[in-house]
């Protein structure tokens, strides 16, 4: 083991950063052919041999979701700041379980108040960072899971699910992490039941919410709201879903994993109203804050029962502090990545301001997109365009082998990267903003690769 770290990490700099340099122009969609396996090398080439051949055999595999046209999913390009915090992290390679030998988790917490404020979450709001929006929902749920059990009398985390009986997860929109969560939780896929939503809308209809809740007066139940749906970006009204509770208790957990980026902006900020009201919130920072993969936060007003859900009680790991527990009793994982320290970078270094100007730049692409396919004939809009997402299909009657082909003609250009997806029954494809690093020529670029794609159909 003669590699100096120093000098690797100079060589690394230069051969990644020339890649980096080249993100806007390599091809967006990768080429899923890859060397064939070979064995595990008895003898070891070093650290610059291994990422140079990295480089040459794995490197041109992989797709350009870093650069500016990757509209597939919501996935943002890790800004400059983020990328330096993220190679930090692993020089330091701090394990964030505990305070005991380390100020690592202080730094977590500042973070979380800072992305707490930047959310119009108060004081009453505990966070930390996990890997993303499906653990951040994961979290919630379980929370809620032994919130359930406090009111009726039986701790959940000791007892088991079971304990509960049969409980019933409302959602308007459900992402496909809350069915994940449910399994996980011992509620089982079925207990999570779709709501009415307003027409035309993909938000809940909140009198629909209030006859499902009269139809289970004595059943637990969690509700989920959105702030920001996967197809039209569509926000349930959080305030009117809170102040519900006060005749029909249930826990509230509200999924921003992006949507909540909307309090970024004076012109959106109202989509998030009564978000702070939530019991539990979901955010990613690995999509609309432009830090690397994997990163996400989330908050909840009762880290006790948190505490009590995640609590890892080894004799080794110490005694559970109530009022002040470790971050080991708090999420999914022992050991914990500072997956902390590329959001902290990013926000010290571009603060408030520079993120909001990303979001808002993001919606700005996503309303160029739609006001050109609203002017060609060829293609259709499906939904107006709330914030950074864009569905939209060719015109006619599309059906959903002629939209993959479609794709796989964007996606084999090298252009663009979009994914399909299914609105009130209609195939359709999302265009997803949330790079720091999009303009409006690459708008013009995917609307040609768009064009060229539908004219070889």
């Amino acid at each position: 083991m003669d590699d100096h770290l120093p000098s690797l990490l100079a060589d690394a700099a230069r051969l990644l950063g020339e890649r980096a340099a080249g993100l806007d122009t390599r091809p967006v969609a990768g080429d899923a052919a890859h060397p064939p396996p070979v064995p595990l090398p008895r003898e070891g080439v070093g650290g610059l041999a291994a990422l140079e051949t990295f480089l040459r055999d794995w490197e041109p595999g992989f797709s350009g979701s870093a650069g500016p046209r990757y509209l597939g999913f919501v996935t943002g390009g890790a800004t400059p700041a983020a990328v330096l915090g993220d190679w930090a992290v692993s020089v330091f390679d701090q394990n964030v379980m505990s305070t005991g030998d380390s100020c690592a988790a202080e730094l977590e917490s500042q973070t979380i108040g800072w992305l707490r404020e930047m959310f119009g979450l108060s004081h009453r709001h505990h966070g930390m960072t996990v890997t993303g929006a499906t653990a951040a929902n994961l979290v919630g749920l379980a929370i809620g899971r032994e919130w359930l059990g406090e009111q009726r009398g039986t701790i959940v985390s000791d007892a088991g699910a079971a304990a509960l009986g049969p409980v019933t997860i409302l959602s308007g929109s459900p992402h496909a992490s809350v069915y994940k969560a449910a399994s996980i939780l011992g509620f089982g896929r079925d207990s999570v039941r779709q709501v009415a939503t307003r027409p035309g809308r993909e938000a809940v209809d909140v009198g629909a919410l209030a006859t499902a809740l009269r139809e289970r007066p004595d059943e637990p139940v969690i509700v989920v709201a959105n702030a920001g749906t996967v197809n039209t970006v569509d926000f349930d009204d959080l305030a009117a879903l809170a102040e519900l509770r006060e005749s029909h208790p249930f826990w509230l957990h509200v999924d921003g994993a992006f949507g909540a980026y909307a309090a970024l902006l004076d012109s959106r900020r109202h989509l998030v109203d009564g978000l702070d009201a939530a019991d539990s919130v979901c955010v990613d920072l690995h999509k609309w804050l432009n830090v690397p993969y994997d990163c996400g936060a989330q908050f909840t007003r009762r880290r006790d029962l948190q505490a009590r859900v995640f609590a890892s009680l080894g004799a080794y790991l110490g005694v559970l502090d109530d009022d002040h527990p470790e971050p080991v009793h708090l999420t999914v994982e022992n050991s914990r990545r500072l997956r902390a320290l590329p959001a902290w970078m990013t926000l010290l270094a571009y603060g408030l301001d520079g993120h909001r100007k990303i979001v808002q730049d993001s919606v700005d692409r996503a309303g160029e997109l739609a006001r050109l396919l609203d002017a060609d004939p060829a293609w259709r809009v499906l939904a107006p365009v709330i914030m950074n997402v864009v569905c939209f299909t060719p015109a006619g009657e599309p059906d959903p082998a002629a939209v993959a082909r479609l794709l796989e003609r964007v996606g084999a250009s090298g252009e663009a990267f979009l994914t399909p997806t299914v609105y009130a029954g209609v195939p359709a494809i999302r265009a997803a903003f949330s790079s720091w690093k999009t303009t409006a020529d690459d708008v013009g670029r995917v609307k040609a690769a768009l064009d060229a794609a539908h004219r070889a159909s």
